[in-house]
């Protein structure tokens, strides 16, 4: 049995949590938050990420809490016309070996807290990282401290853990801010149609898809913005100012954005591949060690794969390594696959985009290598 210290509570370091405390070790959870509140907004599941939920035992809860996004649609972004519509529901559960989901990050998380079966240790926000031959420590900055044998940073996009395991690196800009919120559904024409729904324009882009099981419509809208460069989860807006960066765009959009009754707004960054992900006693995990932007739709679910990965290896011989072996490329190719993704999204309207309206036809087969993809069958070759 190894003990662990899992730094951050979020759906990375949880699920984390619950696949070690699976394979028999001892499990502590930190996080520099002083409670758990109802944070954020939607996060869409695929297969690959429904796999690993399944395994664990809690396919069944996030199912019950989540939407089945039972079909994916584009449309042009002024007379809100459906140009490209392809079915997923069965289709996609049949191809990619489990569901296509839209949840609410605060009901994913509950799930997450209900499993894991105890309560993270909160208001611990992580300033220092030490190890030794023998064990890994952690400094908080209220004076206390942690020991384990090893220590996980699933501390997100500014993660403490990661300067332990490498130099300081700089944040991208993206040059692109996104605003986000949630709907009820019965303010959104044809919202209750929705599966997940692409609405395509000059430079910009909406996608929004149902969550808590059809009540509220989740979205995210995407705008070039060299100017918006606070990055935080937490920043608020107006509603009114999504509305003004689409005027001109669909009725349904308009209602959307307007809908809302708390309106997030972030700028948009990742970080660079990373040289290294872990030392003798130290990994990380999720945006910790592959922040990456959200067009490809892949964060939760890499973080999710991670954890299966990390579960697997921990206890072997070299585990660390060889989680970072079994991960490092995969991730490194959606992660930079996410920067390809947005600027497809950023052209102008005419010849361009109609050139990527007719490719995003073939979109289910070109993302088939990501959702197909079952962690388990491919960690089976790295076994000692």
């Amino acid at each position: 049995m190894t003990r662990v210290a899992v730094v951050g509570s979020g759906i990375g370091g949880l699920t984390a949590a619950i696949a070690l405390r699976a394979r028999g070790h001892e499990v502590d959870v930190y996080d520099q938050a002083g409670e758990l509140s109802e944070i954020g907004a939607g996060v869409s599941l695929g297969g690959n990420g429904m796999r690993v939920l399944d395994a664990l035992g809690l396919g069944k809860a996030v199912r019950e809490a989540s939407s089945n996004l039972h079909r994916i649609q584009f449309h042009h972004w002024r007379t809100g016309e459906i140009f490209h519509e392809h079915p997923m529901g069965d289709w996609y559960e049949q191809r990619f070996g489990g569901p296509f989901l839209g949840i609410h990050r605060a009901d994913f998380h509950q799930v997450l807290l209900t499993a894991f079966d105890g309560e993270p240790h909160l208001g611990r926000r992580c300033v220092a990282v030490h190890e030794s031959a023998t064990g890994a420590g952690l400094e908080f900055a209220d004076g206390s401290g942690a020991e384990a044998d090893v220590v996980v940073g699933a501390d997100g996009l500014r993660s403490t853990v990661r300067h332990h395991v490498n130099d300081t690196d700089e944040a991208v800009f993206a040059a692109m801010s996104c605003f986000r919120g949630l709907v009820p559904v019965d303010r959104v024409p044809g919202g209750d149609t929705f599966g997940l729904t692409f609405f395509l324009g000059p430079g910009r882009h909406l996608v929004a898809y149902p969550v808590r099981g059809g009540e509220l419509i989740n979205f995210v809208a995407y705008v070039p913005d060299p100017e918006w460069t606070l990055e935080s989860w937490s920043a608020r807006c107006e509603p009114a100012e999504a509305v003004a960066a689409f005027a001109g765009w669909s009725p349904t959009v308009t209602a959307l954005l307007a809908g809302a009754e708390e309106t997030g707004r972030w700028a948009l960054y990742d970080r660079e591949p990373l040289r290294r992900w872990s030392t003798e006693r130290v990994t990380l995990l999720g945006d910790a060690a592959h922040p990456m932007l959200p067009h490809a739709g892949q964060g939760t679910n890499q973080a999710i794969e991670d954890a299966a990965a990390l579960a697997h290896f921990l206890g072997q011989p070299d585990g660390l390594h060889r989680y970072e072996q079994a991960r490092k490329a995969r991730t490194r190719q959606i992660q930079l696959g996410s920067r390809t993704n947005a600027t497809c999204f950023q052209v102008p309207d005419g010849p361009p985009a109609e050139e990527r309206n007719a490719r995003l036809a073939g979109l289910p087969q070109m993302v088939g290598w990501i959702h197909e993809y079952d962690v388990y069958a491919n960690l089976t070759g790295n076994d000692s």
